[in-house]
């Protein structure tokens, strides 16, 4: 009897755990898993180092996108994982069209892919038989949604609750400091999304960027231009006139010699006060939402409103990634993720420098 109370204590643990897993996407589709994926594959970019901090580890992660290859293999996130950098890339094209042989090479339990982008971008997963999860990008609120379905998904409920109460716990800070900066005191600020074939303005209203510059009390500078990706001109920058312009992580050779030799773009407030800055490429790139966002905007706060924000970023960067990779940042590591090398000389910027 005592054996087969066991047993059956046993076949009910096993019945629980196999209980499906059933996720509502952002597309609304209803996506079972009859267990725990331990195979998942990422078309979306930011996704892949997502599922490595919600993991703790790069077991589960099975493909990715290039572009999401190029930050983990130019960043950090590299050489904290160094097995990352041999995670196959070749599961779609550069536009987010599966390649379906490349992907399902990979055997996934779960494919995840971007939401509202119509049939040609999940038609030819579901029709291979693999199982997608369709995920929507660009605000807070989208990115708490995804990172909860990811954790879902793998299993980890219980881990994300930690990493959302960080960043609702900086935003509500943020939040309550910028509200009383009067509107006069809050500097224009231009994001470019692209800054070296072309100028590209992605700060406008509505989206990411835009968000986190006046959560950090600034104005965006590009907020009259209908769209985001917009191509923009030299002579509209000069129109703006920022007060500071932030350059985007994704193009690896960009610097700040982009603004300064530009004999237009030179002669903006950004270039003559020396607030310009490169944003920072960690675990991600500090740009977009991504698992290490609180940190984009306590930087960005502290470069605005230095007599207000008093972050110390460099402390806050540490348990970070103790948080999300399990990684003891050292000196040399922050000062190579804020390009301290770069633009330590840059105004404010000294906020950064390491202590002795």
């Amino acid at each position: 009897m005592r054996i087969a109370g066991v047993l059956l204590l046993g076949l009910l643990a096993t019945a629980a755990q196999a209980e499906p897993i059933v996720i509502t996407d952002h597309e609304g589709r209803t996506v079972e898993l009859a267990a725990p994926a331990g195979r998942i594959a990422s078309i979306p970019i930011p996704m892949a180092s997502t599922l490595i901090a919600i993991d703790g580890a790069t077991s589960k992660l099975v493909g990715m996108n290039p572009t999401a290859k190029s930050a983990i293999v130019e960043g950090i996130l590299g050489t904290i994982f160094p097995e990352a950098k041999d995670i196959p890339s070749d599961i779609t094209a550069p536009n987010f069209i599966p390649n379906v042989e490349e992907l399902a090479a990979t055997r996934p339990d779960l494919v995840i892919q971007w939401a509202g982008r119509g049939k040609d971008y999940v038609d030819p997963i579901t029709n291979a038989g693999l199982t997608a999860m369709l995920i929507s990008y660009g605000t807070e609120a989208k990115t708490r949604e995804y990172m909860s379905m990811a954790a879902t998904a793998m299993g980890k409920p219980e881990r994300i609750a930690e990493l959302i109460e960080w960043r609702s716990r900086v935003e509500a800070d943020l939040a309550a400091k910028s509200k009383a900066i009067p509107a006069d005191k809050k500097p224009k600020v231009l994001y470019l999304l692209r800054a070296q074939e072309g100028l590209t303005a992605s700060g406008t209203k509505g989206n990411y960027n835009a968000w986190y510059i006046e959560l950090a009390g600034g104005q965006n500078a590009s907020a009259t231009v209908e769209g985001n990706g917009v191509t923009i001109s030299p002579e509209q920058i000069a129109e703006w006139n920022p007060d500071v312009i932030l350059l985007n992580s994704f193009e690896a050779k960009l610097g700040l010699e982009r603004i300064a030799n530009d004999p237009i773009l030179s002669l903006t407030k950004a270039a003559q006060s020396g607030s310009v800055y490169k944003l920072p490429l960690g675990g991600y790139r500090w740009d977009p939402p991504s698992q290490e966002s609180p940190l984009t905007w306590m930087w960005l706060a502290n470069l605005l409103h230095p007599d207000v924000f008093s972050y110390d970023l460099r402390a806050e960067m540490k348990t970070a990634y103790k948080l999300l990779y399990g990684h003891d940042l050292t000196d040399d590591e922050i000062d190579g993720i804020l390009w301290m090398d770069m633009q330590g000389g840059q105004t404010n910027y000294s906020a950064f420098a390491r202590k002795g």
